[in-house]
């Protein structure tokens, strides 16, 4: 049952989950990571439906076989990206320069696990090989969602320090992304892009509109027309893709993917949205942001806060999408009154172990209770310190 929501309660469980990640040396495990395993990689490894059945098999196992099969820990880039968000949403709450250092420590840490190869720019992968239904992606092959979170993270940095690196590194960054991915649609109002630098036809929504994200921040910062007028089509094309109830399917055209309207992509898809209208000014797109927003609120997520899998399936709960659930609804506590606080509760009293680590899943029967860092920790840290620093700065606009 729920306790009353706390924010030294959430402070000290934000703290605890810092320290046992920082104890990792913030690598661990991840979601996808079965083909890490120099067993599975041998026996499994050479075609899509074995590789397939590998990564599913670890992934969707009750229990934790990654040290059984000898997968190692490595650093993510998309969690060390959340890890310094993190420590700068902090800084930014609490005015201790410890966490701006750590923020700076992590940010090098990003750097120096960037892509090899011959790329436009600056960019990021994960460190296993994955499969998916349409590609292979060896090892640290980049990919536009990692690169658009390590660029939101040196955008916060900018932000927060002034530092015209980190924004030198953004602008590096969509040289990456607008240069090395394949274009899907191009016409005088849209453009979509591909996840991956490889051959591909499947439109991904969340794709798009994290790059317009980073693509019209740093436009704005920069005031770079030429780069805002590509933002704004990326913008458009997903903000076109919405549906007459207000939620977006995971592809364009839906039946390219088994995703429909899930927890956390929706998450992705509308705080990206909010980020556009901040960097535009645009207020036009306002109303389908409220309209997607309700949506997300009302059939993704149940009353006692716990996140439903998708729109019309309840189960497993994941924690990423609680943690998501977080981070968007903390910044609207006037159109929805506790219910950020009501999902940090719901987290912290069915997923979290007392210890600093985070479960990863809840089913209908039982509770994956393994860590997976990047999926657990570093997404719920994440979620924590935005939700104090937006309960500081309604406090402050109270006064």
């Amino acid at each position: 049952m729920n306790v009353d929501y706390s924010d030294q309660r959430v402070r000290d469980v934000l703290e605890q989950t810092l320290l046992w990640s920082k104890g990792q040396g913030l690598k661990g495990y991840n979601k996808h990571d079965g083909l890490n395993s120099p067993v599975l990689r041998t026996l499994l490894g050479w075609h899509k439906w074995p590789r397939i059945v590998a990564i599913q098999g670890v992934m969707r196992f009750p229990v934790n076989l990654r040290p059984l099969l000898l997968v190692p820990k490595v650093f993510n880039p998309k969690g060390l990206s959340l890890f310094a968000r993190t420590y700068l949403d902090r800084y930014s709450e609490s005015g201790e320069s410890r966490y701006l250092e750590e923020a700076k420590g992590v940010l090098q840490l990003l750097m120096e696990n960037r892509s090899e190869g011959n790329w436009s720019g600056d960019c990021w992968g994960y460190a296993y090989p994955w499969q998916d239904m349409g590609f292979f992606a060896p090892p640290k092959m980049p990919n536009a969602v990692v690169s658009c979170f390590v660029a939101e993270s040196f955008l916060r940095a900018h932000e927060v320090t002034g530092d015209e690196q980190y924004l030198d590194t953004v602008g590096r960054t969509i040289q990456f992304l607008l240069g090395d991915l394949p274009v899907l649609k191009d016409t005088e109002s849209e453009l979509c892009v591909g996840y991956m630098p490889v051959p591909m036809s499947m439109r991904v929504m969340d794709v798009s509109i994290l790059i317009a994200s980073v693509t019209l921040q740093y436009a704005n910062r920069r005031g770079d027309s030429d780069l805002q007028a590509r933002g704004e089509r990326l913008f458009t094309y997903v903000l076109n893709q919405q549906t007459d109830y207000g939620a977006w399917y995971y592809t364009d055209p839906p039946d390219d993917s088994h995703i429909r309207h899930d927890n956390y992509h929706t998450g992705f898809i509308l705080d990206a949205i909010r980020r556009c209208m901040r960097a535009t000014g645009a207020r036009g797109p306002q109303e389908k942001y409220l309209q997607g927003l309700d949506f997300y609120a009302k059939e993704l997520f149940n009353d006692d806060g716990a996140p439903r899998w998708m729109s019309d399936c309840d189960y497993p709960h994941d924690i990423h999408g609680a943690a998501q659930g977080i981070i968007t609804f903390s910044r609207h506590a006037d159109l929805y009154p506790g219910l950020a606080e009501k999902i940090a509760n719901w987290a912290i009293d069915n997923m979290y172990n007392g210890q600093g680590r985070f479960f990863y899943q809840q089913t209908r029967w039982y509770r994956t209770r393994f860590t997976l860092l990047r999926w657990c920790n570093a997404w719920m840290t994440r979620a924590l310190a935005a939700l104090l620093l937006e309960r500081k700065k309604q406090t402050e606009s109270n006064v």
